[in-house]
This record gives structure tokens, sequence and C-alpha cells, in this order.
């Protein structure tokens, strides 16, 4: 459990009383040492160091061979690095330690991820769906048909009714039109007169009833023209209106638009048309299905995130406009992905981990560059293999105590370096002083 301590005889562990067991020294390079001492200094140092390629932006990123890089695209370069530069040290454990650990491992495999993404939204009006009522001519809001806003209203409803001169000039030109005795008073055919009382906004019905009484009206119906909840109501009983006064607007909430955020790394298999689920707090334990419509050509600048427009139907306006929601959207499989079950992650602030079970007790971290995270597996896109075992239960405490020994070895190899004269006794020293500020930390 704490491989600082090392004797040159049996005993127990001052640290935790366990036995001490046997090690053996590592071998000595294959390469003869007449060999070697025919190299020169960096001749012999290339034999050690492998060609490796590794990006530039992600150095976790190394590969044995030229390509890019799997996350920013960027091409990888050449490095030369010592095999063993990077590597965690290993963990022994005795079947014992293991058992009261509760080490549990797991294979790496291949198989199919289904692509989503979870994120958050807000309903918004569908923008296609809104209707902006303005008069058609200068004049008077004689009467008012609603109280305020919010009311609901079916397409065709009277809203107000409006006294403007400018439409009642055009409905005696339609009568005249009409009027067989008076062709020398017409300015224009009937057809015309029909048509410039349609431009004005008068519906058919009453152009019908004026030509059928054969009287001009005062007042003309202002209509909702299409169903749904009236939203801004800027008109009032006796208001002075001009063509660019905005009377009304209806937005129809049968169906709603809903705004997600995702991130930039999230986006490259985003398309139009993908399938979404959404749910809100107002109403747990329903969801609403809804579709991908548009993907926005450009990136928040401060948040780096891309804003997709989703699609919901709405037919009972459960659904409320600035209301939050829970989205999912749906992709299509992944085939024939490496991946491990995301327990085994170990996720510090400057990489991701995972344990490799060596077999013999024998344990050792290992970075991994991970993608997509789905149901409870993570994807794997470089540092493990098909097959090789990982722990997925227990491996925080036997990675902490590799990184006690790499702590340890640091410590080793700089102070080994500080006096070339320093024999036996004072590599002996050095371990005593670990062995005691290892027993003084767990105390």
């Amino acid at each position: 459990m704490h491989p600082q301590i090392v004797k040159d005889e049996p005993g127990s562990c001052p640290i935790c009383g366990m036995d001490l067991v046997e090690k053996t020294p590592d071998p000595v390079p294959s390469e003869s040492l007449a060999a070697a001492a025919d190299d020169t200094a960096m001749e012999h140092a290339k034999k050690h160091l492998d060609p490796k390629y590794v990006c530039p932006m992600h150095p976790q990123i190394v590969k044995d061979e030229p390509g890019t890089c799997p996350i920013c695209g960027m091409d990888l370069v050449e490095k030369m690095m010592d095999p063993m530069t990077g590597k965690h040290p290993e963990v022994a454990l005795t079947p014992a330690v293991i058992q009261t650990l509760g080490v549990r491992t797991a294979s790496v495999e291949r198989g199919t991820l289904w692509k989503y993404i979870k994120t958050v939204g807000r309903v918004e009006y569908d923008e296609t769906r809104l209707a902006h009522v303005h008069p058609r001519a200068e004049g008077w809001i004689e009467s008012l048909s609603l109280r305020a806003e919010g009311e609901p209203v079916a397409a065709g409803q009277q809203l107000a009714e409006l006294y403007a001169p400018e439409i009642l000039s055009a409905q005696v030109d339609f009568l005249l039109a009409q009027d067989r005795n008076a062709a020398d008073q017409r300015r224009v055919s009937a057809d015309k007169a029909r048509n410039i009382l349609r431009l004005l906004a008068v519906p058919d019905d009453v152009i019908r009833e004026i030509e059928r009484t054969g009287e001009a009206r005062n007042r003309i119906p202002v209509r909702a023209p299409i169903g749904g909840i009236v939203t801004q109501m800027e008109a009032r009983d006796g208001m002075y209106v001009t063509e660019a006064s905005e009377l009304f607007t209806i937005a129809d909430l049968s169906q709603v638009w809903v705004m997600v955020d995702i991130y930039e790394h999230q986006i490259d298999w985003l398309a139009e048309g993908l399938s979404a689920e959404m749910t809100v707090p107002a109403r747990p334990g329903r969801t609403w299905e809804g579709t991908v419509d548009y993907l926005y050509p450009e990136l928040d600048p401060e948040t780096r995130t891309l804003r997709v427009r989703l699609v919901f139907e709405n037919p009972d306006l459960v659904l409320k406009p600035n209301m939050f929601a829970d989205v999912v959207i749906y992709g299509g499989p992944k085939r024939e992905v490496l991946k491990i079950p995301a327990e085994a992650l170990i996720v510090t602030g400057e990489r991701e981990s995972v344990v490799m079970a060596l077999g013999d007790g024998r344990f050792q971290p290992v970075d991994v560059v991970t993608g997509m995270q789905r149901a409870g597996e993570v994807e794997i896109l470089s540092g493990l293999e098909e097959g090789e075992e990982i722990v997925v239960s227990g491996q925080f405490l036997i990675d902490s105590e590799s990184n006690l020994q790499a702590s340890f070895r640091r410590m080793s190899d700089a102070g080994g370096s500080g006096d070339d004269g320093a024999g036996a006794g004072g590599d002996s020293g050095a371990g005593g002083e670990m062995a005691a500020g290892g027993a003084h930390a767990h105390h």
C-alpha cells in the first residue's frame, strides 16, 4: 500500500502494519554495455526515445503516426517522447486489500451509442403565427370590442369599429359605380371601386351589404385576421389613428417555438428535422414531442453556443411564452465506438483518466480522451484498446495512491540528481525521510 517504504530485510510497514513483500529489481536493458559505450550520449538517448505525434492544443492526444486531432482537427506534430514519460506509476495490491476496497472491473468494448443532447430552453411565440392589426386609412376608433390584453379571439371576430373619411368616400364611389342612372357622375368602374374597398380592409360581407342596401356605412368593423391571444392592445375608444398605428397584436399559440443554446462541441451532428422531447416544470410528468426547425447561422461570441429553434404543437395552450423547459434532442446511432462505463471515468480539472487492471493485483492509471457520454456509457477516443480491463469501483483510491507514488518518485529523482557522489547510505536516508513523512501524514 505504501511503496515508498523500502527495507533491505523482511518486516512490517510502519504506516499500515502490513507485511513487506519482496520485489526484484528492474531488468538490465538488453543492449550490451559495450554497445552503449560506443554510442555518444545523444545517440544513446535517441535509442530510448520513441517518435510520437502530439496535438499542439491538446497535448493529451498522442498517436504513433501522423494525423489530425479528434478534438480540434489540427495536424499533429512530431515529438520525441520517453516511453515512460506521462505514465502513472503502477500500484500493487494484495487480494485482501482488493477485497476490502471493493474493487470491481469491466472490459473496454465496442458498441453503439445513441446521440442525444440534454439542454434547457425557453418557450417563445411562433413568429410566423403573429398578426399585427393596422388601419388602412386615417380615422377614429368609434367603439372597442375588447377590454384588455390577454383576451382570446377567433379569426374574423370584431375587435373595433373605425370611422375613416377616406373609406366613406370610397363607399360613395362604389355606390355611384353601381348606379346605372348616375353614369355621368361615375369616377371609376364598379370592379375598380370594389377593389379599392378591399384594399382599405373593408370586409367582403360589408361590401355586399353596401351593394344590397345602397347606403354607405360610417363605421367599418376591424376584425381579427387570425385566432389567438391578444398580446398587445394600443387601441382605445375615440383614439385618432393613422396607417402607422398598431391597434392590436395577436399570437396564435397552437404552435410554439422553443429556443435552446447548444455548445460548440455538440453541434457536429445537429440537423434540421431531428426529433426532440420537452418537459416543463409547470406540468410534471407530461412530455411534448417536437422537431428541430432551424439552426441559426452564427454562434454567440460570449457564450460560444449555437442558437437552435425547435417547434412544438400546443393544441390545449398549456405551453406559455417565456416558460423554461428541459429539452432532449435526439440524433441517430453512432456505431462501433469504443466505450466504457461512465462510473469508471475519473475527471479532474486537468485530465480524464481510468485505472487499468493489469492482472496479478497490479493497477495503473492511464489518461484518456473521451467523446460523447450517453446513458451511463462514455465514448473513448484514445488511451484504451478493446478488451482491456478497467476498474469501475475503488478506482479513486488507486489513482490517489498512484499520484502519491509519482510525487515520491519526483522527489527521489530530484534528490538523486543533486549529488552524484551519494551512495547507498544517502538513498537509505532519503527513503527513511519519505517513510516518516508518510507516517506523519496518515496520523
